[in-house]
């Protein structure tokens, strides 16, 4: 069924801000390289050091990347440069070291401009989030075609380039991820791509995990963007059990209970939404009876504006 939010989300809208939003969080983003970098590497990098930067000045002329984030860390003293891309396309795409190639020489560009050389390592890094296994090779090599008599000659020319990959596809975040939060919110992303969020709901009910109340509020969020034919009450019933899950189900999923089911996609529809964003972005709260006053076209139109500001704040 269509989604009745997809005309006022941006393309990739949810997936890609709510990627950008989990992972730009340094804690966990050096969790997520720890678990998923050659060790070798995790042992020498200065962990505190890890920031985020702009990724803005990737040219136009390449395809715009809405879900990407490049880390700045120091490795043995010296800067390096970690580019992470997440990818939902809904088929596997072939071409991706060269996309990747071309990422990596704007970021490499951009640097020899503003600090000349030597130019940093840049680890180039694609989470896959599925449908589809990937079954593609992830060296840049690979995309070429010559004489195989004159492979030893002609690859010397080549530049020897490879992209890391995590293919959620293949990947069980509750057997190979020790952190609460990465198992939570990989597992979400998972059952997200199968449209099976319900599931996830029944899954995290049966396990011990502590994440908190504010992650929790915000998976429940991305989730009702995901899924907006979803079944809160079930949620609600399913979570209920958990104490650390009560407030944020009280302050995100009540909302659309307390009249949403009961009007429809209509006016309660809208205010249950407003209402929830409103709360997950630290906004003012819009007083009910204040919202009760505006028509659906106005309560959409609210909407839609707090979708850009959801968009800006983790683009």
């Amino acid at each position: 069924m269509e989604n009745p939010d997809d005309s006022l989300m941006p393309a990739g809208f949810p997936n890609d801000a709510f990627f950008k939003e989990m992972f730009s969080d340094p804690p966990r983003a050096i969790a997520f390289f720890k678990s998923h970098l050659p060790p070798a590497i995790v042992a020498k990098v200065d962990w505190p050091t890890l920031k985020v930067l702009p990724t803005s000045f990737i040219k136009s002329g390449l395809q715009q990347v809405s879900a990407d984030l490049l880390f700045n860390v120091k490795i043995g003293g010296d800067d390096a440069l970690f580019y992470l891309l997440f990818e939902h396309q809904s088929t596997v795409d072939p071409s991706m070291p060269l996309r990747m190639f071309g990422y990596v020489f704007e970021i490499l560009v951009q640097h020899h401009k503003e600090h000349g050389l030597p130019l940093p390592p840049v680890l180039p890094f694609v989470f896959h989030q599925g449908p589809d296994r990937w079954n593609v090779s992830t060296a840049f090599e690979d995309l070429f075609k010559f004489p195989d008599d004159l492979a030893a000659d002609l690859l010397p020319f080549l530049p020897k380039f490879h992209h890391a990959l995590l293919d959620l596809t293949r990947y069980d975040p509750e057997q190979d991820e020790d952190r609460h939060d990465l198992q939570s919110i990989l597992q979400l992303m998972k059952f997200a791509r199968m449209k099976q969020v319900l599931s996830y709901f029944e899954w995290y009910a049966t396990k011990d995990l502590i994440i908190g109340e504010i992650l929790l509020a915000r998976l429940l969020i991305y989730v009702l963007h995901v899924d907006s034919d979803l079944d809160v009450e079930q949620i609600y019933r399913s979570l209920s059990s958990k104490s650390e899950a009560q407030k944020a189900i009280m302050s995100v999923a009540e909302k659309l209970l307390a009249k949403g089911r009961v009007e429809g996609r209509s006016q309660g529809y809208w205010l249950g939404r407003i209402q929830s964003l409103e709360e997950f972005l630290n906004l003012p709260q819009s007083p009910r009876e204040t919202l009760e006053l505006l028509t659906v076209a106005e309560l959409e139109a609210r909407h839609q504006e707090l979708h850009r500001e959801y968009q800006r704040r983790f683009k």
